[in-house]
C-alpha cells in the first residue's frame, strides 16, 4: 500500500517546496521509490514536461529530487495569474481557459476529481507520495471546495504536518492559531509540526518547542535552520525573486570589489507578471557573471553589456509598464552606445515593432501596441499555446541546446531571416543585423554549461566552462537531503507517512 504525507503551510512562503525537495531526496537515498505532488499551484514560473504539458516550476525540481522526468500529475491544476483578479487555468497540463478569482473560488471543487486522479495514478507507482499544500492551512474562507490543502488532505486521506517560518516572526502564534481555526475534521489529520527558517543557535528555541507542543498536543517534527544553498536552487514563484534580489544588494555591499571580479554585466528589468524566470538561475550562479535586477523606480544602470528581457505572462501590460518606467528610453540609448540587448519568449515580442492581440489571448480584444522598434518583426498573440522540449543548435558557435518553449503567439519579420538557433531542422529567432539584438522564443539555454559560455565569450566572458550548472543543481539537492536528514525526525514521518489515517 502507498504511503504518503503532506506538508501544510501556516502562511505563503514558509519553504514548503524546499522541504519537500530535501525530504524527497532523503526518502530517495533510503530506498524508497517517491514521487512529489501538488495538487494546485500557482505560479508564472512554469515547467515544459516531456509530453508537452505545464507544471510549477517547484514541482519540476522535487522530480529531479526523486530522478524522475516531470509529469502533469505532479501538479494536476497550475493557475497563471495574468492580472490582480484572474488567471490562465491549466489542468493535467493543458490550458482549459481564464477565469476570474471569484469565479474560480466558486467552480474549483469541480476540478478535485482531476486531482485526485492524477494522485491515484502517482499512488500506484510509487512507495511514498509527498505531498505540497498550497498557500496556508488555516484560510477557513476559503475552505468550501479545497483542492490545495485540507479538502485534498480529506479526500485522500492523506496526514498532514504544519510547517511555520520562524524567519518572518510570530511562528508560535502562527501554529497554535492554525490549531483554534480549524474544525474537527481537520484538526484530525494534523499529526505534527515543523519549524523551518531558524536563524543562530537552534537550541534557543527549545522553548518554543515546548509552549507550541503544550498548546497544540502536536510533537515537534523539528526545527530547520536557514538553508544557505536554496538560492542556487530554481525559484518557485516571484517571493523568491525577490528574496533573490536583497540577497544580490547584500552580497554587493559585503564584496564590494565583485563587479570588478565579472567578466559579463547584465541587468534584468523587473516586470510586473515576469514568467519563466528560471532563465535567470544560471546566470546568477556562473562566478563570470554579474547579474543586476532592476527593481521599478530604478533607472537601467549604463555600462552594461547586455540588458535582458525575459518573459511575461501579460506582454502588452507588462511592456506599457516597461515605458512607464522609463526604461524604454534606457533601452534604446543602451543600444546607441554599442551595448547588446536580448528578449526571451514575452522579451521577444516586445523587442519588435509592434505586439497586437485581436483575440483578447491576454488582453482586452484588439488591443495592440508598438514595440522597442529594435528588431524587424511583429507579433500577433493567436493560435494555439506551444508547450514543448526542444533540442537544437546555436548557429553562431554551433553549441548544441536543449530548451523548451512555452507561449502564445506568432511572430514573423524580416529580422527572422536571421535566426539564432536551428531547432529540428526549424530556424528559429531573430536578430538585427549588427547582431546585437536578438530574441528567441526558447527558455533554459542557459542552464547549458557550453552554450553559455560560448555565448557570453564574444560579451567578454570566458569560452571556458568555469562551472557545470546541471551538477550544481545536483550538489544542492544532496546538500538539502543531508540539511533535512539533520533537523528532520525523517523516520517519524516515514512512520506517519505509512500508517496513515
Amino acid at each position: 500500500m502507498t504511503a504518503a504525507i503532506m506538508l501544510q503551510g501556516t502562511g505563503s512562503n514558509v519553504g514548503k517546496s524546499m522541504l519537500v525537495a530535501g525530504l524527497c531526496r532523503a526518502l530517495l537515498r533510503r530506498g524508497f521509490s517517491v514521487a512529489p505532488f501538488k495538487p494546485q499551484n500557482m505560479s508564472n514560473n512554469a515547467a515544459v514536461t516531456e509530453d508537452g504539458g505545464e507544471i510549477g516550476r517547484a514541482q519540476a525540481l522535487q522530480a529531479m529530487a526523486c530522478k524522475l522526468k516531470s509529469s502533469v500529475d505532479m501538479n494536476p491544476v497550475l493557475l497563471k495569474p495574468q492580472s490582480n483578479i484572474g488567471s490562465q487555468v491549466v489542468v493535467q497540463g493543458k490550458v482549459i481557459g481564464q477565469m476570474k478569482a471569484r469565479d474560480y473560488a466558486t467552480n474549483k471543487g469541480d476540478l478535485l476529481a482531476s486531482v485526485l486522479e492524477s494522485y491515484e495514478r502517482l499512488k500506484a507507482q510509487y512507495d511514498i507520495v509527498v505531498v505540497e499544500g498550497a498557500g496556508s492551512a488555516s484560510e477557513v474562507n476559503l475552505r468550501a471546495g479545497d483542492i490545495a490543502n485540507m479538502g485534498f488532505a480529506q479526500a485522500a486521506n492523506v496526514p498532514v504536518i504544519l510547517v511555520g517560518d520562524i524567519d518572518r516572526g510570530g511562528v508560535i502564534a502562527s501554529i497554535v492559531g492554525t490549531k483554534e481555526l480549524l474544525p474537527d475534521e481537520d484538526l484530525r489529520l494534523v499529526k505534527g509540526y515543523l519549524i523551518n527558517k531558524f536563524r543562530g543557535d537552534v537550541s534557543l528555541f527549545d522553548s518554543g518547542v515546548e509552549i507550541i507542543s503544550n498548546k497544540t498536543s502536536w510533537p515537534s517534527l523539528g526545527v530547520v535552520p536557514w538553508f544557505d544553498q536554496a538560492a542556487r536552487l530554481p525559484a518557485e514563484d516571484s517571493e523568491d525573486l525577490k528574496r533573490d534580489i536583497k540577497a544580490n544588494d547584500k552580497n554587493a555591499r559585503a564584496n564590494a570589489g565583485d563587479k570588478e571580479n565579472k567578466k559579463v554585466r547584465i541587468l534584468v528589468p523587473i516586470l510586473p507578471r515576469i514568467a519563466n524566470f528560471d532563465d535567470l538561475d544560471a546566470l546568477r550562479a556562473d562566478p563570470d557573471i554579474l547579474l543586476e535586477m532592476i527593481e521599478p523606480g530604478a533607472p537601467l544602470p549604463q555600462g552594461a553589456d547586455l540588458i535582458l528581457l525575459i518573459g511575461s505572462k501579460t506582454t502588452i501590460a507588462d511592456f506599457e509598464f516597461l515605458k512607464s518606467q522609463g526604461w524604454d528610453i534606457d533601452i534604446l540609448s543602451h543600444h546607441r552606445q554599442g551595448g547588446s540587448v536580448m528578449g526571451l519568449c514575452g522579451g521577444y515580442q516586445m523587442l519588435g515593432a509592434s505586439i497586437s492581440d485581436p483575440d483578447g489571448v491576454e488582453t482586452e480584444a484588439g488591443s495592440q501596441c508598438e514595440g522597442l522598434g529594435l528588431l524587424d518583426v511583429e507579433t500577433i498573440l493567436a493560435g494555439q499555446k506551444r508547450t514543448i522540449q526542444v533540442s537544437g543548435t546555436h548557429l553562431q558557435s554551433g553549441e548544441s541546446v536543449k530548451a523548451y518553449e512555452i507561449h502564445i503567439g506568432q511572430t514573423d519579420g524580416e529580422d527572422r531571416n536571421c535566426p539564432i538557433f536551428e531547432i529540428e531542422g526549424v530556424k528559429e529567432g531573430a536578430q538585427s543585423s549588427d547582431g546585437r539584438v536578438m530574441g528567441t522564443y526558447l527558455h533554459g539555454l542557459f542552464n547549458e554549461d557550453a552554450f553559455r559560455a560560448a555565448f557570453f565569450s564574444k560579451l567578454g566572458g570566458s569560452a571556458q566552462i568555469s562551472q557545470s550548472y546541471h551538477q550544481m543543481v545536483e550538489d544542492s539537492l544532496e546538500a538539502l537531503a543531508d540539511h533535512v536528514e539533520r533537523h528532520m525526525d525523517v523516520d517519524a514521518m516515514i512512520a506517519l507517512a505509512k500508517q496513515g489515517l
